[in-house]
């Protein structure tokens, strides 16, 4: 095991072995090594390459979640990984007919600039560099989601292999009766979206929102939230039924250790190929098996092109957030351990989480409001530390004991009994228990950095209290129930 303070570098006087003339490519023999990917692995440019794209196919087709003809939504930050990612796609649509990629693709981008607190000039510029790179401008406003972009819808288990043997045989059947001056898979027309540029109300909303969390880390955490609402949002809008991210393996293994230091551990969804929590779009991650050295020698080699865009922690000291310093770990610790990334991918593939006590397997539970990940907390009666601490900061809204006087103030709930009157709409609220006892525990540490609820989106607000009301339904239903059912119990009494 490491240890803190130790120097496992080599030597000042043995300096790492570069490969020399005299060294091949480890894969033809013949050409000459331009990048080395591993300690011995020596590939020449063309080897590289296509050790790259097989890569890239590889996981597509190991997993066969995309069906051919399906509509997948790429999403494009203009970074490195992402760029990758459109890279090989838009080639892998080009190329010939038995090697081609058979899905319709669609290209979302988010400008993030507001949230960043750039100005008007610097959001303008960097929106007309991706703009440039891009055929087609996607530029939704976050703040105008509607509240379904949180609810997740029930489908049928994907990526069965009679399912996608079906799909690949109806597809090769409809290529054929088209003929062969149409065996091409052309991209359909979309229509534009007519979203244009945010208006002043929704960036000072945006801009506020940010400026009143406390610490870096809350930051992060909240713009990676509502950035995977966008993107499911517009691909809900427009009919895509899969969304590929540009996560590489190093990208993954830091999200991995950073998730586990917020809490979130008991989330599986981290770093597998697929993320099936909302339903009816599922997130593929194709760069997972790709390392940022290679993505970053990739894009050099062949001249692929990104767009820098700055993030809520560019300048940021290494231990400004936890991501920060996560990321600065695991980066230092690969650079003397080769292996760290790897170690820490391929640990969390067998992360299985156990199911809870009274829930049978396989059965969802209630889902986070924010990251719609099943609830992982207690009640507020439970003897654990964590219920301990939700009785501690939720208010007290048991039901008051039945007094014997007569309410002074007249109520829609009068005459209903002290049980079913604790669940009257007139009742007051306090509203950011309401959203807080519908969130994970990971979600639960980040709102403490939120002072006021009040700066929230509107859709995530509608949609807490949606879900309270539709709670507070089904109690009054039970209790009804239970109250019949002790009636038909006594028939002797009057």
């Amino acid at each position: 095991m490491c240890e803190v303070g130790e120097d496992y570098r080599a030597p000042a006087g043995q300096p790492p072995p570069r490969p020399g003339r005299e060294q091949k490519c480890v894969k033809c023999k013949e050409g000459l090594p331009v990048v080395v990917i591993r300690a011995g692995d020596a590939f020449c440019r063309d080897c590289f390459k296509a050790f790259y794209v097989h890569k890239f196919r590889a996981v597509l087709g190991k997993n066969r979640l995309i069906f051919p003809g399906e509509k997948v939504l790429l999403a494009w930050s203009g970074g490195p990984s992402s760029s990758s990612m459109l890279w090989q796609v838009l080639e892998g649509l080009s190329r010939d007919s038995a090697k081609r990629l058979r899905f319709v693709p669609g290209v979302v981008y988010a400008d993030e600039g507001a949230a960043c607190g750039q100005s008007p000039e610097d959001r303008a510029k960097t929106v007309a560099e991706a703009k440039a790179g891009l055929a087609e401008r996607r530029l939704p406003v976050v703040f105008s989601l509607p509240p379904s972009v949180l609810r997740c819808s029930a489908r049928e288990p994907v990526g069965t292999e009679g399912a996608y043997k079906a799909a690949v045989d109806s597809f090769l059947q409809q290529q054929h009766a088209l003929g062969e001056e149409q065996q091409s898979l052309p991209c359909p027309p979309r229509p534009p979206i007519r979203a244009g540029p945010p208006t002043a109300g929704q960036t000072e909303a945006l801009s506020t929102l940010f400026s009143s969390v406390e610490t870096l880390t809350a930051k992060e955490e909240l713009l990676r939230t509502l950035r995977t609402h966008l993107i499911l949002h517009v691909a809900r809008t427009h009919g895509y039924s899969k969304v590929m991210m540009g996560d590489s393996c190093t990208r993954l293994a830091i999200k991995l250790m950073t998730s586990l230091a917020l809490g979130r551990g008991p989330s599986s969804w981290s770093a597998g190929f697929s993320d099936e929590r909302h339903g009816d779009v599922v997130v593929v991650r194709p760069m997972r098996e790709h390392t940022l050295k290679e993505v970053a020698f990739y894009n050099r080699l062949f001249a692929v092109p990104s767009v820098f865009t700055p993030a809520v922690d560019t300048k940021a000291p290494e231990k400004a957030s936890i991501h920060r310093l996560m990321e600065a770990f695991i980066l230092r610790l690969q650079a003397q351990f080769p292996s760290t990334v790897s170690t820490v991918y391929r640990t969390s593939e067998k992360l299985v989480k156990a199911p809870r006590d009274g829930c049978a397997a396989g059965t969802p539970g209630p889902r986070c409001l924010l990251c719609m990940c099943v609830l992982d907390v207690d009640t507020a009666d439970s003897a654990t530390a964590f219920g301990a601490q939700t009785s501690s900061q939720l208010p007290q809204t048991q039901p008051p004991v039945a007094q014997a006087e007569a309410p002074t103030v007249s109520c829609c709930c009068t005459g209903m009994g002290a049980a079913l009157s604790a669940f009257c709409s007139c009742r007051e609220e306090d509203p950011r228990a309401r959203v807080i006892e519908q969130l994970c525990y990971g979600c639960r540490v980040n709102m403490k950095d939120l002072p006021s609820l009040d700066p929230l989106p509107p859709y995530i607000l509608a949609e807490a209290q949606l879900r309270s009301q539709r709670a507070e339904a089904e109690q009054i239903q039970e209790y009804l129930l239970e109250d019949r059912e002790d009636e038909d119990a006594r028939p002797g009494e009057s």
